[in-house]
Parts: structure tokens; sequence; C-alpha cells
């Protein structure tokens, strides 16, 4: 008779700590969030496209894949100057903008040994050539990397020097402005 008394009650906290997963996923550990990891249907959220937006001839394209139970994107494309082109990138719409006290974005990444970028889409850049942008290189090895929002550089003059973490809109993975083959991982991607 008590058990039965208390199933409804056990099954309603279920479902509340059901509820309250993806809210506590996505608050800050130790300071950082992580807001992909490639485990959840990421072609849901995740769209690949190329400088054939705008006329160049940039080709490529981006799979999900494991490697010893862990998942990850990969892009691969070939990213050509020509016809005023040069990038191809796979970018993340953010449902929501970073914890408060954001200073910056984390990667755990590798690759080709080439350079490679991350742009930030915010409220602000309404016109779709504006971002702000970060370099890093990859290696064959998985590493981690950190880029501080102060790192980033906008694409114009009208855009502030420094994006707001609390307007940030979406992250993008770029191969860009220079003709190379481009591959890399991706297997977490958050904010610090």
């Amino acid at each position: 008779m008590v058990i039965r008394g208390l199933l409804p009650f056990a099954f309603a906290a279920i479902l509340l700590c059901g509820a309250l997963l993806p809210v506590l996923a996505e608050a800050p550990l130790n300071g950082e969030a992580l807001i992909e990891d490639f485990t959840m249907q990421p072609e849901t959220r995740w769209r690949f496209f190329t400088d054939q937006v705008m006329g160049g001839v940039s080709t490529g394209g981006v799979v999900f894949a494991q490697e010893d139970g862990q998942p990850f994107a990969r892009m691969t494309g070939k990213v050509s100057t020509a016809n005023r082109g040069g990038f191809i990138q796979m970018r993340l719409d953010l449902a929501n903008p970073p914890p408060e006290g954001t200073t910056g974005v984390r990667l755990i990444v590798r690759g080709n040994d080439e350079r490679y970028f991350v742009h930030l889409r915010t409220g602000g850049t309404l016109l779709p050539w504006q971002y702000y942008q970060a370099g890093f290189d990859v290696t064959e090895s998985w590493s981690e990397v950190r880029l501080s929002l102060d790192s980033f550089e906008a694409s114009g003059g009208l855009l502030r020097s420094v994006p707001a973490p609390g307007s940030l809109t979406s992250v993008a993975i770029v191969a860009y402005g220079r003709d190379h083959d481009a591959r890399i991982d991706v297997r977490e991607v958050g904010f610090y």
C-alpha cells in the first residue's frame, strides 16, 4: 500500500528531473558551458554552406561520425578564392545566448595541419557578410583551442570592436581566405 502511494510521487519526480536535465546541461560547469558534443542528432542543428551562395566555387561537406565511441563532425572540402570566393563553413545557430560571464569560445579539434577560423554572429551582424573572426591551427591530434572574445576581429567598421556574449546568435567553424584542401574534425564546442 505504501509503495502504491509513492508511485505517483516517484513518477512526478522522474518527470521533473527529466524536465530539468536540459536546463542543467546548459548551465556552466566550472565556468564552462558545453553547447555541442555531437551525440544527439547534430545534423538537425548544424548547417553547411560554401561561398557558392555568393557566386564562389568552393566545394565540400560535413559528415557526422564516430571513432572509438566518440562522436564528432568532419568538415572537408576544397576552398577556392576564384570568382571572389574563399570559404566553406559549418554553422550552429544558438538557441540561447551563452551564460553570463562568458569570455571565450572553447573547441576540441584536430585536422590536416591547416589554419581554420571561428566566426561568431550577433544580433548586430545583420548583413550576410558580417561576422567576428578568430583563427586557430590544428594538428592530426585532438587538442583544446580557447579563443577569447577580445581576440575576435570584426569583419567591418560598422560592428562593435568586441562581440557581446549576450548578443551571440551563432558559432561557425570556417575554412577561409586562401586556396587549400580543408579537413577539420570537431568533437566539442562550448563557451568559457
